[in-house]
């Protein structure tokens, strides 16, 4: 049965953003919050417990992906320090075909993503343990991905050496930012040149309570990644490329 704030959270995500959930859907974000708030109490995975505010600034922030075309024909998608899931568990819940890959660097997180993705059945979803500069020169995951993702990792200019690796051509990284992300958009153009890719356009969205401000930044792959990318584990966000 479904209850007042997840009948909220359907409407608005319809409404808002184009996508529709069925009640086994929904079930799966409440057992997806039912083990955030039980594994938090071991480790720290969120500051924010309430349930409404995780439905609104996790869930439905995450789903905000669903706004951009680049997202929705994705076949496959990356999360690059996804840490508790945010945004490809929601956004894998709500489009259960997609292919998902999480690469995290702390092996407990790693640890509750499995036991979340196990609990939710997600088929065609894998858990990698590592840092982001190692996993991508690997071929398995270097440039090969249709959608990377990182929400609120680090600065761009750090964090597009981080996630462009994994882009195949004409893929997208989309970074997930709060309101001020002018400043970085100019110091991050050096990085995207040097990572054969380009700015598309970005996207403004305001979550539906709050009324905090959203920015979805989304950047094309023009080709490969040059090779001497990414640098050593630790360099990109230490010295990154402006």
């Amino acid at each position: 049965m479904t209850d007042e704030l997840q009948r909220w959270f359907a409407e608005r995500v319809q409404a808002d953003l184009g996508i529709e959930l069925s009640d086994a859907q929904l079930n799966q974000y409440e057992t997806y919050y039912r083990l955030l708030v039980e594994w938090n109490e071991k480790m720290n995975l969120t500051g924010i417990t309430e349930r409404g505010a995780v439905y609104e600034k996790h869930f439905y922030d995450s789903l905000t992906l669903g706004v951009l075309p680049e997202a929705v024909s994705a076949r496959s998608m990356a999360d690059i320090g996804a840490g508790a899931g945010f945004p490809s568990i929601p956004f894998k819940i709500a489009f259960p075909q997609l292919e998902v890959t999480i690469v995290d660097s702390l092996a407990k997180r790693i640890r509750f993503l499995q036991t979340v993705v196990d609990e939710l059945k997600l088929n065609s979803a894998v858990l990698v343990h590592g840092r982001a500069e190692d996993i991508g020169r690997l071929g398995d995951h270097r440039d090969r991905y249709d959608l990377v993702t990182a929400r609120a990792v680090a600065r761009l200019a750090g964090l597009n050496e981080l996630c462009l690796p994994f882009v195949k051509s004409e893929g997208h990284f989309v970074a997930m930012k709060g309101t001020d992300h002018a400043v970085e958009l100019e110091e991050s153009a050096r990085s995207i040149r040097l990572l054969n890719a380009k700015l598309r356009y970005t996207r403004s969205l305001q979550l539906p309570l709050e009324q905090s401000e959203r920015q979805l930044i989304v950047i094309g792959k023009l080709g490969k990644t040059p090779k001497e990318y990414p640098r050593k584990a630790g360099i990109p966000l230490k010295q990154p490329l402006i």
